[in-house]
This record gives C-alpha cells, structure tokens and sequence, in this order.
C-alpha cells in the first residue's frame, strides 16, 4: 500500500536535488515530485511524496513539518485522497446527475424576436440613420 504525503510551503527557489537528499536523511524508500507550473516549468511550491509504509510516513512528518528548509517552514501531512470511486459509481446512474438539463442555444439562425442590448442603442439608431441615408445606384 503507498502512503502520499502532501508538502507544502516549498522556497521560491527549489532545489529538487537537495530536497531528495533531505528526504533520503529522514527515510529510506521515499519518492517526491513537485507540482510544476504548465508555462514556466517552475515548482509551484508543493508536491507529493510516495512511501511504502506508515511506518515512514508518520516518520517524515515528524521530522520534515515545521522545518527550516532555504528560508521556509515546511508543511508537511498526510494527502486527502480524491473520491473518484464515488464518481465512477455513480456515473452510469442517471438519477445521479444533479446538473439542470438546460437547453443552450449558441446560434441559431431564426430572427431575434427580442429587444436589442440597450447597451447599444445609440449606435444602432446612428448606423439605422446612416444606413436610411445611403443611397442606391441606378
């Protein structure tokens, strides 16, 4: 069974190699990713570690939470897991989706019955006027 570990609170300026060597010091067996940003492929200033046991994670949070790591207190506990079994159970239930069936029309080609935007109001009574003045050629 692999425990996750949630560690936050990660310097601006993250180093992964020292962090993995900080790691190892505490407890064998433990792997960390850190959570990168899309764009700059920078740390986000958290990511996950991966143990084997219970025994070495209630380790590493003992000795990592609270700890001075490049000018930042660590926060380091337990990850929440995701109910996705939930989801995935409840997907082929219809009853289930708690969504309103709203129809959403994104173009429809039948004329507006409605009022124009009043926001526009003015602009359309000048282009209504350019428009009535123009002239057609013969």
């Amino acid at each position: 069974m692999t425990i996750r570990i949630y560690i936050g609170n990660l310097p601006q300026n993250f180093n992964s190699k020292e962090f993995d060597t900080l790691l190892k010091s505490v407890s064998e067996g433990v792997r960390f990713k850190p959570v990168l940003d899309k764009e700059t492929k920078e740390c986000r200033g958290f990511g996950f570690a991966t143990t084997g046991n219970e025994k070495n994670a209630n380790l590493l949070i003992e000795k990592l939470n609270g700890l001075d790591f490049q000018g930042s207190k660590l926060r380091v506990e337990l990850s929440e897991k995701k109910d996705s079994s939930n989801k995935r159970n409840n997907a082929g239930n219809k009853n289930s989706n708690k969504r309103k069936n709203i129809k959403k029309v994104v173009h429809s080609d039948a004329p507006n019955l409605e009022s124009p935007d009043p926001r526009w109001a003015g602009e359309l009574s000048k282009l209504k006027d350019l428009l009535a003045n123009q002239k057609t050629p013969a």
